[in-house]
């Protein structure tokens, strides 16, 4: 089982970002991502959140979020999905960064999780 990462935000460049960002610790990791609507506006899209599930070439994928209409596309494309799909309402670039770091260490699931719980977004 491989894990992957994907980031999901309402801007197009946040979410390249981000993905440019993470990949500078985690070069190992599968990262792929979504921003903006199918016309690159402000917002999300279920489409562009399925495609980056199907282009991750992990098999379980931990999806990381800026707000919340993204979450609700996000549980969307989850139930779509093929792949086991981990949501986290935690701070976006620090979470992803600290779970892209664990998991290019070899950090298995449980213990990433437990990395990640301080983060969590109340």
């Amino acid at each position: 089982m491989s894990l992957g990462i994907v980031i999901v935000s309402h801007v197009p460049e946040i979410a390249a970002g981000v993905t440019t960002l993470i990949k500078q610790v985690a070069a190992d990791v599968s990262i792929t991502f979504a921003g903006g609507t199918d016309d690159n506006q402000v917002g999300t899209s279920m489409a562009k959140i399925s495609t980056a599930f199907d282009d991750n070439a992990a098999d379980e994928l931990l999806a990381f979020y800026d707000l919340g209409s993204a979450k609700m596309n996000l549980e969307m494309a989850i139930e779509m999905s093929d792949k086991s799909v981990h949501l986290y309402d935690t701070a976006l670039v620090e979470s992803a960064y600290t779970a892209a770091s664990l998991l290019q260490a070899g950090v298995d699931l449980t213990a990433v999780e437990a990395q990640l719980a301080p983060l969590k977004i109340k």
